[in-house]
């Protein structure tokens, strides 16, 4: 069966399972993405904790999840240079650092979201 004839409840299934599937694959494959994975053990309960409001929480554990999202973009990202060849090319290493950016501004964000929450409590 081809994948665009998939329709409904198997087309979500797909989908959830290939999500699945990236997970795993990022996490076995790319060390920074098990670091931030275990990291978010300490980060979303005590978000979860440390947050007053449904809102605080869910900036606290949202901004996290954030950065994960962008581990997962940048994983594919490199991926596919390296797929393209391993040789070094300016492209290639523009879009690497471009996407390593898009981490550490990720990262930054959640920092921040985190300060102004937790701040915001002791400043009128």
């Amino acid at each position: 069966m081809a994948y665009q004839n998939v329709r409904g409840l198997r087309r979500l299934a797909n989908a959830l399972r290939y999500s699945m599937a990236g997970l795993r694959q990022c996490f076995r494959h790319e060390e920074a993405f098990r670091l931030e994975i275990s990291a978010g053990l300490l980060v979303v309960p005590l978000g979860l904790w440390l947050g007053e409001s449904g809102v605080e929480r869910a900036l606290l554990v949202g901004s996290w999840l954030v950065v994960l999202i962008v581990e997962l973009l940048n994983s594919a990202a490199e991926a596919i240079v390296d797929r393209i060849g391993m040789e070094r090319h300016e492209l290639s290493a523009r879009a690497k650092d471009v996407a390593s950016a898009a981490v550490f501004l990720s990262i930054l964000f959640c920092a921040l979201v985190w300060l102004l929450v937790l701040a915001g409590r002791w400043m009128p």
